[in-house]
């Protein structure tokens, strides 16, 4: 049995744009690109994220803004609530859009990269809150005040 996500490979319709999204918003480092492909990582793995570019219209990737099943977001934990402010703060700066929710079990911050996946970046609540399951909560919270 698998005992861990290896990575998420995402493609996108400009891997240069895409590269720099995660690499300023999330603080991953690029370890490799060959051709329309990058890889980049936190730094324990070779990637933790793949990008490849499709090259735009006519490509063959499916358009990820389309009401349709599969990938609903890829979710990126931090250390603390320093780090989500961080995070927040480079949202704010570059003017995306942000639903900050409160589940009581964490604090995320939910947004689209610049083709439109869904990225979540949390920080687990459970041990300071001494609550271990999921109360079906959903509120707004203030991402600046952490």
């Amino acid at each position: 049995m698998p005992s861990h996500l290896g990575h998420v490979h995402l493609k996108v319709t400009d891997a240069d744009r895409a590269v720099e999204f995660y690499r300023d918003v999330l603080g991953l480092d690029v370890t490799e690109r060959v051709g329309r492909y990058a890889f980049l990582s936190f730094g324990e793995h070779h990637h933790d994220l793949a990008l490849q570019g499709t090259g735009g219209a006519g490509d063959d990737a499916p358009d990820p803004r389309e009401a349709r099943t599969g990938l609903y977001h890829s979710a990126w934990e931090v250390d603390d609530a320093a780090a989500l402010r961080a995070v927040a703060e480079r949202l704010a700066a570059r003017g995306v859009a942000v639903s900050p929710v409160d589940h009581g079990i964490s604090k995320a911050l939910y947004f689209d990269d610049p083709d439109g996946n869904g990225v979540e970046v949390y920080l687990d609540t459970r041990a300071e809150r001494d609550v271990e399951a999921w109360d079906g909560r959903n509120e707004r919270f203030d991402p600046f005040s952490l």
